[in-house]
């Protein structure tokens, strides 16, 4: 009874909250490539223009369903899915590490030129430790950083890990990281929840000899596992910066932090703990600025007794020490027969997108998997579509980065050819932060307030300077704007919506 009753509440609060709609607001996507989860299908490994046919079919219908952020995961198991002189191609691409596609071709270059065309933003995902995940070193390719310093790794459970006690395993990792930020136009670095393994009943982590040799002033090896972390998340951080300042670092932790029982400043929770057993210490990066976001996993459902989301979401409010703060959520139990009842009363990710609302630190939510949205299970796109996402949104600025207005588009037009009617303008000049992201173009109805901040007036967000209009120009004021890399917009450019060429002709529209 008490159960139903939460969920009758929770979907009342959801008719009411879902009126809200943000300018601004994080809507994510993670695509994994590790395993085939969402790209490419087992079908396209290895098969170029398969691998892109279906790159650009998830965008679009990401796209269509609201999404403005993938996160694309590029290096699952100290491989990649973009051309390196660091690590081999991934099997997960090709079918065989360190074996290329059958025609050569980039898949970063190729998602972030797709995605940036659609105003999505890409978060390049990687994996810092792992090595192995459902295969042997025996499928390590020829040229891997293994068959060169294996005494730089170490097996647990059926699985290898670079060991993170040591010096060179943070330095290479920051190599990877700089490679990636110097030559692709990325929007963020991004790391999930896989520092160290999760672990094993009856099984120890092999590091004890490296810490006995590596101490770095530390009696205690969890003390000591925690600082290996936190100096590399810190190193992280002061290379991407210092390549490429506008350039995020978020991390996706497993939900829960520390349990209250354990600590005073924990959530009200009796899971696994992220600083006990996974050794990352979230919140000290988040205090110290180390990573720009933070998106906790919480896969879980509004009551849950050991993790209940609405505990879960207002604690990391709390503890997000003024960071951006999404929310992770897994669209899986919407589709299984066996989850929880709550999963199987429709709809519980709309209740949770509900409770977001109530909780102002919240600036979005990331969904996983991506294809696992797409499927629509109990009509979550469509809510999303004709709800929560009916209005486009522009991302959100990152509280850690400096205000830097973008510089503004210049010199509108307006053509009418036939009974359409095209707006372009010219391209912002622009090189670093101040290159343009995308525009974004407001329609404002006659005889109604200009006002920016409500995102029913954006009537596209494109990269390109020339728009198809599906409105008649001469009953709006329509105005441009420039979004930066720093997300910051510029000054409005105004149309002068009464001045329409139609071939040489200036048709004049005096009643506006």
């Amino acid at each position: 009874m008490k159960r139903t009753a939460l969920l009758v509440l929770a979907t009342l609060t959801c008719l009411l909250a879902a009126a809200q709609m943000h300018k601004r607001e994080m809507r994510g996507a993670w695509i994994a490539t590790v395993s085939n989860i969402d790209w490419p299908s087992k079908q396209a490994i290895g098969n170029s223009e398969l691998q892109q046919q279906e790159m650009i079919d998830l965008l679009d219908r990401l796209k269509a369903v609201g999404i403005n952020t993938v996160i694309f995961q590029v290096r699952p198991t100290a491989d990649a899915l973009y051309p390196s002189e660091l690590e081999p191609w991934s099997l997960w691409l090709t079918g065989k590490q360190g074996q290329d596609n059958d025609t050569p071709y980039d898949p970063l270059a190729f998602v972030l030129e797709e995605a940036h065309r659609r105003a999505i933003d890409v978060h390049v995902w990687i994996n810092p430790y792992r090595v192995t995940n459902q295969f042997g070193v025996q499928d390590l390719a020829s040229t891997h950083l293994y068959h060169q310093h294996p005494e730089w790794f170490w097996k647990y459970g059926k699985q290898w890990y670079f060991e993170p006690g040591l010096d060179q395993t943070r330095e290479f990792l920051c190599r990877v990281v700089a490679d990636l930020v110097r030559r692709y136009d990325i929007d963020a670095i991004h790391m999930d929840d896989y520092f160290y393994p999760y672990p094993i009943k009856g099984e120890k982590f092999p590091d004890a000899a490296t810490f006995s040799k590596y101490p770095r002033g530390f009696d205690n090896i969890d003390d000591w596992r925690r600082n290996n972390v936190n100096l590399a998340i810190r190193d992280l951080h002061d290379t991407i910066h210092s390549i490429k300042p506008w350039v995020e670092f978020g991390i996706s932790p497993f939900g829960i932090w520390r349990n209250k029982s354990n600590d005073e400043r924990g959530s009200e929770t009796s899971g696994l703990q992220n600083y006990d057993e996974l050794y990352a210490d979230i919140l000290l990066w988040l205090e110290q600025g180390w990573i720009d976001y933070v998106v906790p996993q919480l896969y879980w459902e509004i009551g849950k007794r050991v993790a209940d989301y609405q505990v879960l979401a207002p604690w990391w409010a709390e503890h997000c020490y003024s960071r951006n703060y999404y929310v992770g959520h897994s669209v899986s139990g919407l589709s299984n027969p066996r989850a929880s009842e709550a999963w199987r009363t429709p709809n519980e990710i709309c209740r949770q997108l509900a409770l977001n609302n109530t909780i102002s630190q919240v600036q979005g939510s990331v969904f996983f998997p991506a294809t696992g949205l797409l499927r629509n299970a109990q009509g979550v796109c469509d809510s999303l579509r004709n709800n929560y996402y009916r209005y486009p949104a522009l991302h959100p600025i990152n509280c850690n980065q400096p205000t830097t207005i973008a510089l503004q588009p210049t010199n509108p037009r307006l053509q009418l050819e036939g009974n359409a009617y095209t707006l372009s303008w010219d391209k912002v000049a622009a090189t670093g932060a101040q290159q343009v992201s995308y525009y974004v173009v407001y329609a404002f109805p006659e005889f109604e307030n200009t006002d920016f901040d409500n995102p029913k007036n954006i009537i596209a967000l494109t990269a390109d300077n020339t728009i198809s209009l599906a409105i008649d120009p001469r009953e709006y004021r329509i105005c441009i704007t420039a979004v930066n890399r720093y997300k910051q917009e510029s000054l409005p450019c105004i149309v002068e919506t009464h001045k329409i060429s139609a071939g040489n002709t200036t048709v004049t529209n005096t009643g506006f």
